[in-house]
């Protein structure tokens, strides 16, 4: 694991509407951004990378009603020492939900699992409204992870 202070913070700044293919964008740019970290903890990596396109794939989903024009959605991710943060923002509808009450569905359930694999992947995940605007706050590695 590398030390915390070994490299300056990078990140991704990616704005896009709030698409299906908006997923394959932000996995080819996080690629990239692993590129330019190879020592990062790859589990690190792994659990961020799938906690994020679990959300990123909600918001596409469930965010907006089919025919809503103007979806935007906009993510951020940085890595500072070992620990990557990511922030996920759209212009959809509130959701209603408690992360401390996620749980995977039975085995049976045809739906559900996105929300409980983030949270089981994630260090940190937590959610807020903020006025038009919904924004998932993620965050993977650093102490305790």
């Amino acid at each position: 694991m590398s030390e915390p202070h070994d490299h300056a913070p990078i990140g991704l700044d990616l704005s896009a509407p709030a698409e299906p293919s908006v997923v394959e964008a932000v996995q080819n740019e996080l690629a990239l951004l692993w590129e330019q970290r190879p020592d990062l903890d790859p589990g690190v990596t792994l659990r961020f990378e799938m906690g994020l396109v679990e959300i990123l794939g909600n918001i596409v989903e469930h965010a907006f009603d089919p025919d809503t024009p103007g979806r935007l959605l906009t993510v951020a991710v940085t890595i500072e020492g070992d620990v990557v943060r990511g922030t996920l923002s759209d212009n959809g509808q509130p959701v209603a939900v408690d992360l401390s009450t996620v749980t995977m569905p039975d085995e049976d359930a045809e739906s559900g699992r996105g929300l409980a694999l983030a949270v089981a992947a994630l260090d940190e995940l937590s959610y807020t409204r903020d006025g038009d605007c919904n924004r998932w706050i993620l965050r993977c590695g650093g102490a305790g992870s």
